[in-house]
């Protein structure tokens, strides 16, 4: 067994919100095994069915793809004459201010920032194990029932199929990420 990929660059799957998709997936698959009557028009997600049934199983379609976005603050042109200010207690201006005042704020959010991705990822590594015995589940089902159902319509077996599919190329991300060989 190989180790957590702990880079977030290296992960498939770099957040919470991108394996949102594998559950939706899974969510769909049990409601295949549970109603024999379900087709892929009946999916929520029949886009990415039909996708998958195009590329088959040996294509090694990625699953994972979320971006994230960020933000940019502001600092008004008020906040300046208070560094300003505060700078001048030092022996210096503006430059001397921020350093003095931004430096402690810098230390303690840095520390913080740390401690919170350190616990975000260890919940994240918890989240994908589990994610990931779902989806190994749920495609042992779908392979049991694609067997039972060889005789079923066209329609059907694709559908099943397309399902399988996916699940396969989420449960290889998966392993990437938590480092089983597989």
């Amino acid at each position: 067994m190989g180790e957590y990929v702990k880079d977030t660059k290296n992960m498939k799957y770099q957040s919470q919100e991108a394996l949102e998709r594998v559950q939706a997936v899974i969510d769909d698959a049990d409601k295949a095994l549970n109603d024999k009557s379900r087709r892929m028009e009946d999916s929520p997600i029949k886009e990415a069915v039909a996708g998958a049934i195009g590329l088959g199983a040996s294509a090694g379609i990625g699953f994972a793809g979320l971006y994230l976005g960020g933000s940019v603050a502001a600092v008004s042109v008020g906040i300046t004459s208070g560094l300003a200010t505060a700078g001048g207690l030092v022996g210096g201006g503006f430059a001397a201010g921020l350093a003095s005042l931004a430096a402690p704020v810098a230390i303690i959010g840095g520390i913080g920032i740390g401690f919170a991705t350190h616990f975000r990822n260890k919940k994240l590594e918890e989240l994908k194990n589990l994610v990931h015995m779902d989806a190994v589940a749920k495609q042992n089902a779908l392979i049991k029932e694609l067997k039972d159902e060889r005789d079923a319509d066209k329609e059907r077996i694709e559908y099943l199929t397309g399902l399988n599919t996916l699940l396969e190329a989420a449960i290889v991300d998966l392993r990437h990420d938590l480092g089983i060989a597989g």
